[in-house]
């Protein structure tokens, strides 16, 4: 039995849940018998326990999961009867001080939050700013270029060979791959990681730090250079981070890259099977125009749903935010334990998701209240569709078509992707929109140069 919905503060409810231990006691009896059919006891056959015994061992777990059963199914009786929508799970405690019990029962008070209305306003003043990025022929020229050096091979600087020696300047210079020994040492301690013998690497790919490729840009082979180096208070190497360090190295090895020409051998590299340039330089601009798309349907999608929280009215369940905030904890442990990490003793603060889970949670019943209202639900053929555009990008599309449609999961993953693309089409349909044209290496988050 369960008394009035009371109303505690905006979304939070509360009921009061009476059990008759009669009931209760009645349902443990059975379950009890039909246990002792199957226990097991030293000096017993199984099924041939007293049931004393039988009671003593498993009394209370057993009353336990029928008071559980019976004030879980008493409080979804209850939330159905007053057509409640319950976000997250409810707190079951039994009531304080046995205020309003009922002689012969077990009264318990469940509160909980419910989802809450949400007020769409007006989207045709709501702006939104949807992004484009042009793919011109410099775009194309720069991308053959970064593809050009991936294809790079070296050779030793002054040794004469089919593709010249590597010009007069004998010293490291950028885009040179140098090999080098070095040792670093703090307060004259070498530590760790600071040593390395017949190291290689590219100068200015920016994979040593920027003081380290300065000393050794412009030295010659056989040359040494003493300099000292301050590493950043963030470096990854906790031991030496905001610590300065004197390194000593010497250069071994000096190499230049000589880069492919762009021929038809090159083009039949990139999977042009006849070479023509033509086709390389056509393909090359529909695989940049597809991630530039991928890309700005990203950063307007983004703008959509800003447009869509302000102009939104609705009240956030704790509950939910809560749910999400451990499933972003958990996420971010099993990210980080796949890239090798040890989290175990790794602290994760709820706080520092909060934020994060509450817009999600958000946004999520704002999209659930503008897909129903407005029937933008994801259709079969444009799911298949997605699917499809998938496949495309990759070399047996039919395998990719499998991958998704033998798995209900992934494919309820494309179906999450669709019905967002159906909100940001209709909410661009309705809203104020201005085009934002962005730089091609600003959107691709580089500034790459041939």
């Amino acid at each position: 039995m369960a008394t009035a919905v009371e109303t505690l503060e905006k979304l939070e409810r509360r009921i009061t849940i009476t059990v008759p231990l009669a009931d209760v006691q009645a349902e443990v009896e059975k379950r009890l018998k039909a246990r002792a059919k199957t226990a097991k006891a030293p000096g017993f056959r199984p099924g041939k326990v007293p049931m004393k015994m039988v009671a003593a061992q498993y009394g209370y777990q057993v009353e336990t999961e029928v008071l559980n059963d019976k004030v879980g199914r008493a409080f979804n009786d209850a939330a159905n009867e007053n057509n409640l929508r319950v976000a997250g799970y409810p707190r079951i405690e039994p009531k304080a001080n046995g205020e309003g019990a009922v002689e012969g029962s077990v009264t318990f008070d469940a509160t909980f939050e419910i989802y809450p209305e949400v007020k769409i306003g007006d989207l045709a003043t709501a702006e939104v700013e949807k992004t484009v990025t042009a793919v011109t022929d410099v775009e194309i020229d720069k991308t053959i270029a970064i593809l050009r050096k991936q294809r790079a091979h070296f050779h030793v600087k002054g040794e004469q060979g089919a593709h010249g020696d590597g010009g007069a300047d004998q010293t490291a210079q950028p885009e040179n791959r140098v090999t080098v020994d070095f040792t670093g040492s703090i307060d004259g301690v070498e530590f760790q990681g600071g040593k390395a013998d017949d190291y290689a690497f590219v100068l200015g790919e920016n994979r040593m730090l920027p003081e380290f490729e300065a000393a050794i840009t412009g030295l010659k082979v056989g040359e040494s250079k003493t300099f000292p180096l301050a590493f950043p208070a963030d470096y990854h190497g906790k031991d030496v981070a905001g610590k300065t360090a004197e390194f000593t190295i010497t250069l071994k090895k000096l190499e230049w890259a000589h880069m492919p020409e762009v021929d038809a051998e090159f083009a039949m590299t990139l999977g042009v099977e006849d070479g023509d340039l033509a086709k390389m330089r056509a393909d090359i601009k529909t695989n940049l125009e597809r991630e530039v798309g991928g890309r700005t349907k990203a950063k307007t999608k983004d703008s959509v749903m800003d447009a869509l929280i302000k102009s939104a009215e609705l009240d956030v369940p704790k509950a939910l935010v809560e749910q999400d905030v451990e499933r972003l904890v958990d996420m971010t442990r099993q990210d980080m334990q796949q890239r090798g990490m040890d989290v175990k003793s790794m602290p994760f603060p709820p706080e520092l998701f909060t934020a994060q889970a509450e817009r999600r949670v958000r946004l999520g019943l704002i999209l659930a209240e503008v897909v129903k209202t407005n029937s933008l639900q994801a259709t079969a053929e444009q799911v298949k569709a997605q699917v499809e555009d998938f496949a495309q990008s990759y070399e047996d599309p039919q395998q990719v078509l499998k991958y998704y449609f033998s798995d209900r999961q992934r494919l309820a993953e494309v179906e999450a992707l669709v019905l967002e693309e159906n909100v940001v089409n209709y909410v661009l349909g309705k809203s104020k929109v201005t085009e934002k044209s962005v730089a091609f290496d600003e959107l691709m988050g580089n500034n790459a140069q041939a």
